[in-house]
């Protein structure tokens, strides 16, 4: 990153630099080789400008090392601490852990928003599917002397089943549309808390686009069924 940001279209091989806080007070340092971008803060960072010094030139209090291994790393934690205090008796060594540990412990943050927002999510679902069934609910309270005029005349209860849902899942389906536009919308709020997935996935948006559907034609289904069984001497005798 730091190399496509200074030196674009060019090699930075023996260019070079000054870096840190106060530059002018700084001395030049010469780029001796290139390594690919890495992300410092965690997976959930971007890619930010790195170097490195040597270690001779500018010595650091903190440091780490990294160790490929087969198996269980952890196995070979005493092994490693082992090596280090052969080098240094009184080298302090803490914090040992694998690379999913220190991976995991990156996106700590993201992982409790990625939670938090699917107890609100599975909430509003719940409560979607509520409402819309109390609706529709109503709904066929109200019509119980239309819809007993019409099986009375000759509807059957499959014609009385298909005019409670369509008109429930039309009422369903507006909203979904809406609630797409809207969440199109709003993604630029959601790009933060996402890693590797893109804040307007098809996939996702077309998958919780049936799944709402898909709730509110249970919720409607529920009440159209019970509009089927209603007696038509009896609905039209309600006020």
């Amino acid at each position: 990153m730091l190399a496509h940001r200074f030196f674009p279209n060019e090699d930075p091989l023996g260019k070079q630099i000054k870096l840190g806080r106060y530059v002018e007070d700084n001395p030049l340092h010469t780029i001796v080789g290139i390594v690919g971008n890495i992300k410092h803060r965690g997976l959930s960072s971007e890619f930010d400008p790195e170097f490195y010094y040597p270690y001779a030139q500018m010595p650091i209090r903190f440091s780490a090392i990294v160790a490929r291994t087969q198996g269980n790393p952890l196995n070979l934690a005493t092994a490693v601490r082992n090596a280090v205090l052969e080098v240094d008796k009184e080298q302090p060594i803490t914090s040992p852990r694998t690379m999913e540990m220190a991976i995991s412990n990156s996106v700590t943050q993201q992982r409790l928003n990625m939670i938090l927002l699917s107890i609100f999510g599975a909430l509003a679902l719940l409560l979607a599917a509520v409402g819309i069934y109390g609706v529709m609910s109503y709904t066929v309270t109200q019509r119980l002397q239309e819809i007993g005029i019409r099986m009375a005349l000759g509807a059957g209860r499959s014609d009385v089943l298909r005019l409670i849902i369509t008109q429930g899942i039309k009422l369903a389906l507006s909203g979904v549309a809406i609630g797409l536009v809207a969440s199109f919308a709003l993604t630029q709020l959601m790009k933060k808390l996402l890693f590797n997935v893109s804040a307007t996935d098809p996939l996702i948006f077309t998958a919780i686009a049936l799944l709402l559907t898909l709730v509110a034609l249970l919720a409607c289904w529920i009440p159209a069924r019970r509009a089927t069984k209603v007696d038509p001497i009896v609905a039209l005798r309600v006020d």
